[in-house]
């Protein structure tokens, strides 16, 4: 929208396109250096989520397998300052 900006992180991977930038003068894209998972951002959640939410699990069905993540997003997102510090 207009009046806000916006920042999209993105690893080197060949279909992530720059291209997207030029078409919004609002919005900036940072490239990380490639094989660098430890500056995503993403790859820090996804690392909690295994560790304490569904790693070395076992899952009864594909809807258990919905039910948990959402559970697991869910319970990522309830400490505000868990989100921050990743």
């Amino acid at each position: 929208p207009a009046g806000k900006h916006s920042v999209v992180i993105m690893d080197q991977a060949s279909w992530h396109q720059g291209s997207l930038a030029e078409e919004f003068s609002n919005l900036t894209i940072i490239h990380i250096p490639p094989y660098s998972p430890e500056l995503n951002p993403i790859e820090q959640v996804w690392r909690w989520i295994r560790q304490n939410e569904l790693g070395n699990r076992c899952f009864e069905n594909y809807n258990d397998i919905v039910e948990q993540c959402c559970r697991a997003w869910n319970r990522f997102c309830e400490d505000v300052s868990r989100v921050i510090s990743l």
